[in-house]
């Protein structure tokens, strides 16, 4: 499995900005594709995923109301819609494939930077 992630850059706190990832090949028992990101000297955190087949959704509460995950199967893309950003979005954000919303793991994309400037 690939994962390709794009659409980060600079942005206006306020602003808004998409992130994309594409998928290449989905193993076997991974149900979920989510987005994380990381600062230097933090661990990687949570911040939204979606499973492929049914489309259900969830957010960590620090996203939660300001970003949308959403997919397009025919696309084979997850996409993060984040609104209202804030500099604490700052952040490399990577999209990985899981066998659940926040577990499981193993299959991750290069990361995409988003920076938020005040």
């Amino acid at each position: 499995v690939q994962l390709q992630a794009s659409g980060g850059g600079l942005v206006q706190a306020g602003g808004s900005l998409r992130l994309s990832c594409v998928v290449s090949g989905r193993p076997f028992g991974y149900y979920a594709i989510g987005w994380f990101r990381q600062t230097p000297g933090k661990e990687r955190e949570f911040v939204a995923a979606v499973r492929w087949t049914g489309g259900t959704t969830k957010y960590a509460d620090s996203v939660k109301g300001r970003c949308t995950i959403s997919r397009d199967v025919w696309k084979n893309t997850v996409y993060l819609q984040m609104n209202s950003v804030r500099p604490d979005d700052t952040a490399i954000y990577y999209c990985g494939a899981g066998r659940d919303y926040n577990e499981g793991y193993d299959y991750w994309g290069q990361g995409t930077l988003v920076t938020v400037s005040s």
